[in-house]
This record gives structure tokens, sequence and C-alpha cells, in this order.
């Protein structure tokens, strides 16, 4: 009895697969019949009703008849869905003439575009880039930079202090130590990276970035420092800038100098941007103090060196004329728009 409905489930599965008119159709009929709760699997519960010497049998028929029904299912999808792509395709007209579709193209971030510019100039000098952690040990942030316990850097109010040996770095010269204690003589490395200060208004940031150099050689001298960064300046701001030197302290360089250029929009005359002065401010510089190559265990005076920095946003500021450090966080699509790639 089981056995004559089996095979008439079978019968009228099979017509109904054949007799379907589209694979959507095929699909729901497939589920009438073969789902979890169809006709097959409700025709099963009625094994409890057949001899235990009858079951495995009768098991294995209902098996390989859903078996069937799936080839015969395959079968129909293929030829149904075969029949609708070619009707799809008569049905629809491409003009590959036609332009395709335009897609708005993203903008370079200005830091991005200046570190790029920055480093692609000491490239062509034979500077490559280095990194390190932004959490830095306090001995590479301070102590092994020649920069004492009372030195007022060390102050919280400048400071993000994770605990008492580790702080947010405050600056990227904590990769010069690095470089100095596990590469060898002579070096020409670019430290780039974000840096963290206790400080912010519209000229500050908490988050802001440096980009700084280091050369490492035998006979290097002020000389060699000054026309390295002339050559940058002109590179980056323009051939007609100049640049000067004014005598400062770092405790890292001896001697040390703050590098200015000349105002870009007035081009040394005086004007707002340079406060009438004709010069504008970017960064420090000066010979590697010989207390950080001893601390670095670098043989002085047979080597010595010289490191310069930049403020990544600053460089940017007097670039494009930016009036608002925070606008490079606040990621605003009017302002990146104005920095296309």
């Amino acid at each position: 009895m089981l056995k004559e409905k089996l095979d008439q489930l079978k019968q009228q599965a099979v017509q109904s697969f054949k007799g379907a008119q589209s694979s959507t159709s095929l699909y729901e009929k497939k589920t009438e019949f073969l789902g979890k709760q169809g006709q097959i699997s409700v025709l099963m519960k009625d094994l409890a009703g057949l001899k235990p010497e009858e079951r495995p049998a009768f098991g294995k028929l209902v098996n390989e008849i859903k078996a069937e029904l799936e080839r015969v299912y395959t079968d129909c999808e293929l030829k149904l869905k075969t029949v609708e792509r070619e009707q799809k395709l008569n049905s629809e007209y491409l003009d590959l003439t036609l332009p395709g579709p335009s897609y708005p193209l993203g903008t370079g971030h200005p830091i991005s575009l200046v570190i790029d510019e920055i480093t692609s100039i000491l490239a062509r000098l034979g500077y490559s880039v280095r990194t390190g952690p932004l959490i830095e040990k306090d001995r590479y942030n301070f102590e092994a930079l020649n920069i004492p316990k009372d030195h007022p850097a060390r102050d919280m109010q400048d400071t993000f202090y994770i605990d008492q040996d580790h702080v947010l770095r405050t600056h990227t010269s904590p990769i010069q130590i690095h470089v100095l204690e596990n590469e060898k003589p002579p070096l020409r490395v670019l430290g780039v990276g974000p840096v963290f200060r206790c400080d912010s208004d519209v000229s500050h940031s908490p988050n802001f970035h440096q980009i700084e150099g280091m050369l490492v050689d035998e006979g290097v001298s002020m000389a060699d420092l000054k026309g390295t960064i002339s050559f940058f300046v002109k590179e980056f701001f323009g051939k007609d800038l100049k640049t000067r030197f004014r005598p400062s302290f770092f405790p890292f360089t001896e001697p040390s100098a703050e590098v200015d250029c000349s105002c870009l929009l007035c081009k040394g005359k005086g004007c707002s941007m340079c406060g009438h002065s004709g010069w504008i401010e970017i960064g420090g510089s000066g010979l590697i103090n010989p207390n950080v190559f001893r601390e670095a265990g670098v043989d002085y005076p047979k080597w010595t060196g010289f490191a310069f920095g930049f403020g990544v946003e600053r460089m940017a500021i007097i670039k494009y004329g930016i009036d608002d450090i925070r606008l490079f966080s606040e990621n605003h699509l009017h302002f990146l728009r104005q920095f296309p790639v």
C-alpha cells in the first residue's frame, strides 16, 4: 500500500517538474514533494505501520526515489534556466558604444599628500622611511635623547603618561634611537608618524604628525645640514624661497637651530601670514648631541651626524594656506575635495 502511494507521488513529482514553466515554480514544486514538510516526508510517517522486517527495504526505496527525483529536478532546472537566459538576452538591448557609468573618485588627505611629497624629495638624497611604536618607553622618548628628569617636556601638561615607564610618544625622535641601536652607520633615515601632546586649540592638536630626518656618517657638519634643508625647502615650497637658521636649544642636538623659510604669500616682504616678519618657522635641526650617540652605543667621534624635524600639519598649513589645524581631523568632504590625488 505504501509502495503504491510512493510510486504515485513519484509520477506526480516527475510530471510537476517537467510541467513547470519557470525556475521559480520548479523550485516550489520541489519543496512540495521533497521539502522537509513535503509529501514524501509526510508519507514516511506511515513507516511505523510496517512490520520491522519491511522497514529497511521501504526506506531504501524511498532514498532511491528521492535521488531519482533530484536528478529529474536538476535536468529541468538546467533547461529552464537556459531558456530564461536566452529570453533575457533576446529581450534586452545593450549599446556597447555608450559611455560606462561614472563613479566619484576619492581624494588625498593633505597630511598624506605632504608626507608623500616630503619622503619623495628626501628619497632622492638617499633617505628611507622608518616607523616606531606609538607607546614608547621613557628611555626612548626622553632619557636616550638627553632629556633629563627635570626637563619641562616631562611635565604632565605636555605628555600623556601611560604609566611610570611608558608614554604616548611626544615626537618621532625615539625612532632615531631605535635605528642607531639596530642599524650600522652610515645612515640616512626618515622617522614618520603620529605624535601626542596635551595641547588643543586653533593651532595645536593633541594628535599630530611629524617627519624627522637623520644622517649619520663620518665628518658631518652644519654645512651638510644647511645644504640638505635648503634643498628640501626649495623643492617643497618653491625655488624662490630662502632659508635661514636661528640659534636655538634642543637636548638631543648641539649646536641646534630653528629653521625658517621666507613667506610663501609675500615672498619675504611681510604680511599677516608671517606676522609681517617675512619669515615662517618650519622646524628644528642641529648636529646630533654626542650624549645621544653614546647612549645608543654609536662610536663617537668616528661617526657624527645631524637631525631635523618638521611638523607635517604645519607644513600643510603653510603650503595650502589652511587656517585651522582642526580641519585635518574633522574630515569634512568639502575640505578634503580640495586635495585631489
